[in-house]
């Protein structure tokens, strides 16, 4: 039975009103006339009232009580979480003769929105060039004869023999600018050669000659920006997370990125050279990130490879041919190693980029000095503090010597003399131990934190060219070419309370299926909308009996792209994944995978009632079907979301069509499902275990028959004289 709460004062308004009415009799006799008419006995009934609101206020726990009930329990508030996202950088410094230049921007180079400030996390030199990438995606072979007369061109001034098999491809651009509507990704799986080709242009096409003979580029390191296509393919595409630790046999293999040579070799083909890989945050093109490429120290062999023909161009191992090279420096081509996974398919690529992240670094701080009392506590002058990267150093002067202090989660395993403290990101503050779990510091002991960042917030979510703001006075333009993304609020108190009962069952661990579920759902970032796990369920061959595997499938709270289908991207599989690795079991493997929809259609006819309109009632009924089977909470059958598995049933949507005030009855309510051949097939939809609802179109009709389910409206037949107009037709 649920925990009775006394109640420290219970009396209602009419035990206080009667209760005052009494005390008449003892203190003022004379006051004979009672009724409710009478004012004495309205001042009464308004203190009474007041009496009332006093006292439920009194029965309530205190805001403070329960922020100590949270400090007790070791439960801290869950701080604001940083935007994140990618800049790319424009140098606007000339040399004094007039030539280009080159801008160095250091790792913590402030960027701004407003009043929102973004960090760099990599050092930049912001070189005046500008990539294209490319893409030799597969293509049928041509049946005009014009066009196959000039492949066979082609192959002839390529030297193909009889050993070469064809594969024809059309050369596919990715846009320089990604927010353009209907921009589509580049799609490298389907690319024929497996390469991802970068075309390196001046900024400016005048300055095309100055950067092939000047210095500027030799040695120089080039910062590529790549941001993967947010959508993937399924939830059978994905691979295991990789856990916190991921070992080396398990890293993605790195690709091999080449240089351009200007000058073809001795059988006729490019001469590509091999550049040296500074650094890569993108793990071998798996997440968006940066990669630093080292240019040759060297530029005189770097160019565009030609062939001897213009027939040739494209052919083998040459890049795609392009229109307009005006500007063109030399090729970049990034391809992975045999039997290496494939490059996924890319949103944005481009040069001088940077990752950002919603953050200030502050300035090193005296805290204050040692009482030699447990349990001392010190603010830091900002918060909420960023705690993942870099670490934040505490340091305690112990003899005229300042030693660095060791960060942890708790004082459970500690010592008496262990120097360990604690931080609680959201209040800004540092602990120390108890002089019995952890050392505290001694009387005048001065302590100081020697870095760290703070910040985060909603209000890092920042629109695409919304960062444009370069605050250290720079010679150069900011931009971002995406929107920033991942930042929240830091948690309610109401919302921690709720939580407290979930962290005592799990105890930050994932073991059962409603752990990861539960854990899922708390995400920092409070993207997800829905998570279900799937235990003993292998995406990779649909096992449902995969011993040691465990999937958890998730919804992003909201997707205006596909408000019947949401979708996650790959950022918050990624960061599901995170939470959850450091949870686990070492023994499970575990999968964070995108739901599988199933496309359902349902037509229904009713009768509405006398007085009821009938466009209000069929709009009520179309959408309590929608929210009946919609895969996100608050909705569903059980307010849940549709579940995983569950069979669409046409009773069922009659039932809950039903509900609706005004429906007499229904004359009919159909049900159909996607068949393999791409038809609708009427009857009741049988799901496997993993597929949820996609209801793809709903017919209401009153006063009828319902048409088929899923088959396209009909246009109304016209009603006066038919007027022929033509189509215009399209003139090239």
């Amino acid at each position: 039975m649920p925990i009775p709460v006394p109640a420290l004062d219970d009396r209602s308004f009419d035990d206080l009103r009667t209760e005052l009415l009494e005390r008449i009799a003892v203190y003022t006799p004379e006051w004979t006339d009672r009724n409710p008419s009478d004012p004495g006995v309205t001042l009464l009934e308004l203190v009474a009232f007041l009496g009332e609101k006093l006292l439920y206020r009194f029965n309530q726990i205190p805001d403070a009580t329960r922020a100590w009930l949270l400090r007790l329990l070791r439960v801290p508030l869950l701080p604001a979480q940083p935007a994140r996202g990618l800049v790319s950088f424009t140098p606007q410094l000339r040399t004094p003769d007039g030539g280009p230049d080159a801008v160095g921007l250091r790792a913590s180079t402030v960027v701004g929105a407003g009043a929102v400030r973004f960090e760099t996390e990599q050092d930049v030199t912001a070189l005046p060039v500008r990539v294209l990438a490319v893409a030799k995606i597969a293509a049928p072979a041509p049946v005009d004869p014009d066009l196959m007369a000039a492949a066979e061109a082609a192959l002839d001034a390529h030297g193909a023999t009889d050993d070469h098999e064809p594969v024809f491809y059309h050369a596919e651009f990715l846009a320089e600018d990604p927010t353009v509507p209907g921009a589509p990704p580049l799609q490298l799986p389907k690319a024929v050669d497996g390469t991802l080709w970068l075309a390196v242009f001046a900024g400016d096409p005048k300055d095309a000659e100055a950067l092939r003979a000047g210095p500027l580029l030799a040695g120089a390191q080039l910062s590529v920006g790549v941001a993967l296509d947010p959508q993937l393919p399924g939830m059978f595409a994905v691979d295991a997370c990789p856990g916190a630790d991921p070992p080396l046999d398990g890293v993605p293999p790195q690709l091999e990125w080449q240089i351009s040579g200007s000058v073809p070799g001795d059988d006729g083909e490019p001469v590509y050279r091999a550049l040296e890989l500074t650094a890569d945050s993108t793990g071998g093109l798996r997440r968006d990130g940066v990669v630093r490429l080292r240019l040759p120290r060297s530029l005189e062999d770097v160019g565009v490879p030609l062939p001897d023909t213009g027939d040739a161009a494209g052919v083998g191992l040459f890049p795609p041919a392009l229109e307009g090279l005006e500007g063109l420096l030399f090729w970049l081509r990034a391809f992975p190693p045999a039997d290496a996974p494939g490059i996924p398919a890319l949103r944005w690529v481009g040069a001088n980029a940077a990752e950002v992240v919603q953050a200030v670094t502050a300035q090193p701080e005296f805290l204050g000095a040692g009482t030699g009392m447990p349990g001392q506590r010190y603010a830091f002058a900002h918060r909420p503090v960023q705690s993942e990267r870099p670490a934040v150093v505490v340091e305690v002067e112990e003899n005229s010597v300042w030693q660095p202090w060791t960060r942890v989660e708790s004082f459970a395993g500690s010592g008496p003399e262990d120097r360990h403290w604690t931080l609680d990101p959201d209040a800004g503050e540092c602990a120390f131990g108890d002089t019995v779990r952890g050392r505290a510091p001694q009387l005048g002991e001065r302590i100081r934190v020697l870095r760290y960042r703070y910040g985060g917030g909603v209000q890092g979510n920042v629109p695409a060219k919304g960062l444009n703001l370069l605050l250290g006075g720079e010679p150069a333009k900011v931009s971002n070419p995406l929107a920033t993304g991942g930042g929240c609020a830091a948690e309610t108190l109401e919302a921690a309370m709720d939580r407290i009962p979930g962290e005592f069952r799990r105890h930050d661990r994932a073991v059962t299926a409603s752990d990861f579920t539960e854990l899922a759902a708390l995400t920092p970032g409070g993207e997800v909308g829905r998570a279900e796990c799937l235990p003993l369920f292998h995406p990779p061959s649909k096992a449902l009996d995969a011993a040691g595997v465990v999937t958890v499938v998730v919804w992003p709270r909201e997707d205006p792209d596909r408000p019947q289908a949401p979708t996650p991207e790959r950022g918050l599989l990624r960061r599901v994944c995170a939470h959850l690795d450091s949870r686990r079991l070492v023994t499970t493997e575990l999968y964070v995978v995108p739901p599988e929809y199933r496309k359902v259609a349902v037509s229904a006819g009713l009768s509405v009632k006398s007085g009821y309109s009938a466009d209000a009632v069929r709009h009520w009924v179309e959408l309590v079907l929608r929210q009946y089977l919609s895969p996100l909470p608050p909705y569903g059958p059980e307010g849940t979301g549709w579940p995983l598995g569950r069979r669409v049933h046409g009773p069922e949507l009659e039932a809950a069509a039903l509900q609706v005030e005004g429906v007499e009855y229904l004359t009919g309510l159909e049900v159909a499902g996607v068949a393999a051949d791409g038809s609708w097939a009427p009857g009741p939809v049988d799901l496997h275990p993993w597929q949820v609802v996609e209801l793809t179109s709903v017919t209401v009709v009153a006063g009828g028959t319902p048409p088929p389910a899923g088959a396209q409206p009909q246009p109304p037949a016209p009603g006066g004289t038919p007027l022929p107009v033509p189509v215009p037709s399209e003139v090239c």
